[in-house]
Order: structure tokens, then C-alpha cells, then sequence
């Protein structure tokens, strides 16, 4: 159920993208993440992004880049509240020993399901690109 990107499936991914990020972030008007479609659509495949799939198709996809950054964790709204994300999460936790991430300070239900898998917030600062506030998050192998 969990495997890297078939580079084929990247425009269902993307669409994925697209919805969660337009449904996550009410606080950032849609014309940003659709601005911002085509410029994350050619770096994914840089990125190593695992999917969860089964018989009824993509439900979600994590993406790892820089080593241990998580540069998004989506799942497709019709399966949230599923476990999809804890999957794709602690899948990640099996292959790293650290990782990392940035979430808006608004998204408190991303910020408690980080934390609920073990993260911590470490810094707070504003986006560059958005003008939002953002929390610095970490998990680390050692400090469980």
C-alpha cells in the first residue's frame, strides 16, 4: 500500500496537492497554490515521495527532500480521519532518523497530529512567500 512515486501518477498526485492545501489553508487565498501548481509539479520527482494506493487508487503521498525535510504530507479529502497520514508518517520514521518540517501556526490540526506522532515545535517564524506564521517542527529517533 505504500510505495515511491510511479512518475505516471504524478497528475493525481498533484490533484491531491492541490485540494488538501486549497482545504488546509482557508487562511491563504486558492490563487497561491494554484500559482504555485506548475513549479511543485516539476520538483516532486526530485523529491523521494511515497504513496499510499490501494485498490481504489491514490489516497495520499508524503514527500521527503533534502535527506529528512518534510516538504508535504497530503491525503485526498474524501479519505481523511482514514489513518492515511499516520501511515505515511511512521513509514518515514522506519527509514529516518530525524525528520523535519514546516507547518503554518493556523493549521492547529496539522500542528496536534505532528505532535501526536512525536514532533516538537523548535522555532517560530513568518513564510517568506505568504507573510504567515510558521512553526519549525522536528522528530528525532533519539530523543524517543
Amino acid at each position: 500500500m505504500i510505495r515511491r512515486l510511479d512518475k505516471t501518477k504524478l497528475d493525481h498526485v498533484m490533484k491531491i496537492w492541490l485540494e488538501a492545501n486549497i482545504s488546509a489553508h482557508d487562511f491563504i487565498l486558492e490563487d497561491y497554490w494554484k500559482d504555485n501548481y506548475n513549479i511543485v509539479k516539476e520538483a516532486l520527482p526530485e523529491a523521494t515521495v511515497l504513496i499510499y494506493e490501494d485498490q481504489e487508487g491514490i489516497k495520499g503521498f508524503i514527500g521527503i527532500v533534502e535527506e529528512s525535510y518534510i516538504a508535504g504530507l497530503f491525503v485526498s479529502d474524501q479519505y481523511k480521519n482514514e489513518g492515511i497520514g499516520s501511515k505515511l508518517v511512521e513509514k518515514c520514521k522506519e527509514d529516518y532518523s530525524m525528520l523535519a518540517l514546516d507547518v503554518y501556526a493556523k493549521n492547529v490540526k496539522a500542528i496536534r497530529f505532528y505532535e501526536k506522532h512525536g514532533f516538537r515545535i523548535i522555532n517560530k517564524k513568518e513564510n517568506a512567500d505568504t507573510k504567515e506564521n510558521e512553526y519549525s517542527m522536528v522528530w528525532n529517533k533519539l530523543q524517543m
